[in-house]
């Protein structure tokens, strides 16, 4: 009985979600006709056509401590049509947001790529390209993104595939049931689109998700059943998680109410990481409310771990001049400022001179990080939040 209720559950979340859908693309579309009516009143009226981008940049970027998140400033900047500066980036947003409304007319998706090649092609008459790289595309989509008050998933726009996970919990991605308990070695592959349209949480067990830097130790973990053993959700980002990653961790903790506990680097970038997902991003600073998780924990490793772990001298990898710099801005975070801890943390890293990647804990044993260290820690909660 308890399994058809789950199953009507799961349905009627689709349902209604996919009503939901239609509504969001409906608003989407009206946002995109809004803005062309706006420049076509602009040129009409004899006046430059312009569009204001807000910025998302660090000085337009406020740590909201009450919240425990970063969020987007009210700063704009303006892009016209008649200047040599703009022009260009003008066009590329005319062009990218054309794309997104005849993809959402289609009932259809897209790589960043592949809007990218969409877009693409050399203006007539000239040598000019729309767009050279890639590089150019990806950040004209995030302007949109702001521009619109609409998320990546609601433009119909979606990144590589990145990431796994594993562990006590049935979902159901478009429609198919997926037991993540039954994922082999490879595990179940995060999309980059999770919104509750695409996934619902069926069936959980899980006490708490570990979420580990990279699919090296991941598969160390996996290997060793840790999941199983204890009770728990295991995931990576590989390296810097991506938002699809992101945003299911973070689905995980406020739907769910999983703990977020992560293992990382002992160095700058893997300190980074952990703020990403803890507070947000200053890139990203308008998407903090469904990427953030402010309960996130880091577990390790940490500066100490090289005397209190007995390991050997061969793990130490010297800090670069950029480690350093990087550190001591990571520290000035406000939200790292005044945390004791974390200060104590990155002075023990920068006084030890040296950093240590995860991986460094097989000098011990093949399955110490998983098998001790972990367990260990978890047991005594000894972490940094």
């Amino acid at each position: 009985m308890a399994k058809k209720s789950n199953q009507q559950q799961a349905a009627a979340g689709a349902k209604a979600s996919t009503g939901s859908v239609k509504e969001r693309d409906a608003r989407t579309q009206r946002k995109i006709e809004d803005l062309a009516l706006d420049i076509v009143k602009r040129a009409l009226a004899g006046r430059e056509p312009v569009v204001e981008i807000p910025t998302r940049t660090k000085s337009n970027t406020i740590w909201n401590k009450k919240r425990g998140i970063l969020e987007m400033g009210e700063g704009t900047a303006e892009r016209p049509l008649f200047d040599l500066k703009t022009a260009k980036q003008f066009m590329q947003t005319m062009l990218h947001a054309s794309t997104i409304q005849d993809l959402i007319a289609a009932g259809k998706t897209s790589s960043l790529r592949g809007v990218f090649y969409k877009a693409k092609h050399t203006v007539a008459g000239t040598k000019e390209n729309t767009f050279d790289t890639q590089d150019e595309s990806d950040p004209i989509l995030e302007d949109l993104e702001v521009l619109l008050a609409a998320l990546r998933e609601e433009l119909h726009i979606f990144a590589e595939n990145r990431g796994s996970m594993v562990g006590n919990i049935t979902i159901v991605d478009k429609g198919d049931e997926i037991d993540c308990r039954r994922m082999g070695s490879g595990g179940y592959a995060m999309p980059s689109i999770v919104e509750p349209d695409v996934i619902q949480f069926k069936k959980c067990e899980a006490k708490f998700v570990l979420h580990v830097e990279k699919g090296t130790v991941w598969n160390r973990f996996n290997e060793d059943r840790f999941w199983e053993k204890h009770n728990c959700i295991l995931t990576h980002g590989a390296g810097q998680p991506p938002r699809g990653c992101r945003r299911l961790l973070q689905r995980l903790n406020q739907e769910l109410g999983l703990p977020i506990v992560c293992v990382l680097d002992n160095d700058p970038w893997g300190h980074y990481i952990y703020s990403v997902i803890k507070q947000g991003s200053i890139s990203l600073a308008f998407e903090s409310t469904r990427l953030a998780i402010p309960e996130a924990k880091f577990l390790g490793i940490r500066a100490k771990d090289y005397r209190q772990c007995g390991l050997d001298e061969a793990v130490k990898i010297d800090l670069t001049d950029n480690d350093i710099k990087r550190a001591r801005e990571i520290a000035a975070y406000p939200w790292f400022e005044g945390h004791r801890g974390w200060q104590r943390e990155i002075d023990a890293m920068l006084a030890n001179g040296f950093k240590m990647e995860v991986e460094s804990l097989i000098t011990k044993d093949i399955s110490y990080v998983s098998e001790t260290y972990v367990p260990e820690r978890l047991k005594a909660k000894d972490w940094l939040e």
